[in-house]
């Protein structure tokens, strides 16, 4: 196979001592903050340097069956991925769910810099791994998994994908006011907000939440909630979950509708009756954001793109 036919994306990040420089502006300047709060400079700097030597071992490896792009984590949203490339990336598994939620399928490698630090679910190799891997990828001779994402539509036309889970509520610390629509249930609700869990997510945000709400109930607890809790739902599921946070009841507002699973033919849908601080956004990144104001119409479903995650 020609190396020069064919494309690999690769994704990284900056480290946390370079986002110190970047603020800082020198490294003594970095070394003097970090030290002045009491931590330890040195674990920044061993930090950086395997990080960087794993960069460099997946850059070089990867240039011998394509040509390389490289790609920082800021530019990923508004990067066009060729259809036929394969997405490399370097970094905690953050990073590779926010990669997936702008691709189109293409399969992605997930590469583990510094095993002892992270654990790395989405990231079963290391740079090392590449020699072998890149070449029974790109002929299809690996197995990939699938991964379902979720999709939220508003009513003038703005769409935003989560990989793991989405926030539907108020940018700070205030009631969000909605009514929620979901089969033939519906009601006006004041909550923190509503959280959406793909299977991929389910043992992250939902899970917590769901191990809050189980501590409260006791033994009244339905048994699907426990399996929910102890081990999420699979990341191919072709379904979501939603739950409402600390819903609050009063002369004007419900509280029933807090929990539910969404599928193919049952979407969720909210209203919005935030004047100007509701928001969505999804896997935890606030920065990228839908503003969701009063008489907004927000449909929240299964995605037509699925993630592919090289196993």
């Amino acid at each position: 196979m020609d190396a020069l036919q064919q494309r690999i994306v690769l994704v990284t990040r900056r480290t946390r001592l370079e986002d110190l420089v970047a603020r800082l502006n020198t490294v003594e300047q970095a070394r003097f903050y970090v030290e002045h709060m009491g931590a330890d400079f040195s674990d920044y700097e061993a930090e950086q340097a395997t990080y960087r030597a794993a960069v460099s071992l997946a850059e070089t490896t990867l240039a011998r069956f394509a040509r390389v792009q490289r790609l920082d984590r800021g530019l990923v949203p508004s990067f066009l991925f060729p259809a036929d490339c394969l997405v490399a990336v370097v970094g905690q598994d953050g990073l590779v769910a926010n990669t997936l939620k702008y691709l189109q399928g293409q399969p992605v490698i997930g590469i583990n810099p510094d095993p002892k630090r992270w654990d790395g679910v989405l990231l079963p190799f290391e740079a090392g791994d590449l020699a072998k891997v890149v070449p029974e990828a790109q002929a299809g001779k690996r197995t990939t998994r699938t991964i379902t994402m979720a999709r939220v539509r508003l009513n003038d036309g703005q769409e935003l994908h989560a990989v793991n889970d989405f926030f539907i509520g108020p940018r700070t610390h205030v009631s969000a006011r909605y009514t929620i629509q979901f089969g033939e249930r519906h009601e006006a609700q004041s909550s923190s907000g509503i959280i959406v869990s793909t299977g991929l997510g389910s043992t992250g945000w939902f899970r917590s939440l769901l191990t809050g709400a189980i501590g409260v109930a006791g033994p009244t607890h339905s048994d699907e909630l426990k399996t929910l809790q102890v081990s999420g739902f699979p990341w191919e599921s072709r379904n979501l979950y939603f739950t409402v946070r600390e819903p609050f009841p009063s002369r004007s507002t419900q509280a029933s509708l807090v929990f539910g699973r969404i599928d193919d033919a049952s979407p969720l849908r909210l209203t919005s009756q935030m004047p100007d601080y509701g928001v969505i956004f999804s896997d935890g990144v606030e920065r990228d954001f839908l503003e969701f104001n009063a008489g907004m119409i927000a449909e929240v479903g299964i995605a037509d793109r699925r993630g592919t995650l090289v196993q």
